[in-house]
């Protein structure tokens, strides 16, 4: 087989096609989460801490120097980023979570009988006859 049909082959199978459909849903959540946390979670958090502004905290290594920017370790986007983190993972917790319950719902099902055979049936019926005879 030519390596453009071991693609074709490849690009095709569902789980390929379901995987980039899970990660551009994923990336599209990602940036909801995100607007989340930075436009309605963290204001009033920061209010609540007295007018703080996380997206600038900031502590400064080194001043900019002519053309050079300044040296910066942003803590405060580094704290939006966790919450975004614990938000997503916490989502998707209450997703697999669903999906479990889901399974375990289908799996407490109970399984039909096997069906009897017809020799089964017969060997029955002439044990049942030869019971009552003695």
């Amino acid at each position: 087989m030519s390596m453009m049909g071991e693609f074709k082959e490849f690009a095709v199978k569902g789980n390929v096609v379901d995987m980039a459909v899970g990660i551009i849903i994923g990336a599209a959540f990602g940036k909801i989460v995100s607007s989340l946390v930075g436009d309605v979670i963290m204001p009033p958090i920061g209010v609540l801490l007295g007018g703080v502004d996380f997206a600038n905290l900031a502590f400064i290594v080194q001043e900019a120097k002519g053309e050079a920017p300044a040296v910066v370790i942003s803590y405060g986007k580094f704290i939006q980023s966790i919450i975004d983190f614990t938000i997503i993972a916490f989502a998707i917790f209450l997703a697999i979570k669903g999906v479990n319950s889901l399974k375990k719902k289908a799996e407490e099902k109970p399984a039909e009988l096997p069906k009897i055979s017809n020799e089964e049936v017969l060997l029955t019926e002439i044990r049942d006859l030869l019971k009552e005879r003695t």
